[in-house]
């Protein structure tokens, strides 16, 4: 099992910046990727960023060159940069273990993140 807890949403104005934070306990020697999907209302989860053990990257395509998706061992970063009131959602962390039945997703509780225009 991996637990995983994301701080860092909040409120700002179109165009400032935001640092979620992702810590992952538990079975994190078992984690080959982690990242960021979010969440608006009405709408589908969405991934967001995601980042291998080997460092290679992957963004939706709406937020490269504004977000930053980085990791060590226990922790995933998302730094957001150049906010649109579009990027308001639930921010959820995740992590994917191997297992013998298959990838095991494992998901934050989610934070909140507001941009007003």
């Amino acid at each position: 099992q991996v637990q995983l807890v994301e701080y860092g949403g909040g409120s700002v104005q179109a165009g400032e910046s935001l640092r979620l934070s992702c810590g992952a306990t538990g079975r994190v020697f078992t984690v080959i990727l982690m990242g960021w999907y979010r969440q608006a209302p009405g709408k589908e989860r969405e991934l967001v960023a995601t980042i291998t053990n080997s460092k290679r990257t992957n963004y939706l395509d709406s937020v490269k060159g504004r977000f930053t998706v980085s990791s060590n061992r226990e922790m995933v970063y998302l730094q957001m940069n150049d906010l649109k009131p579009e990027d308001t959602a639930v921010y959820y962390c995740n992590a994917v273990a191997p297992t013998t039945n298959g990838p095991q997703d494992y998901w934050g509780q989610g934070t909140q993140v507001t941009v007003s225009s």
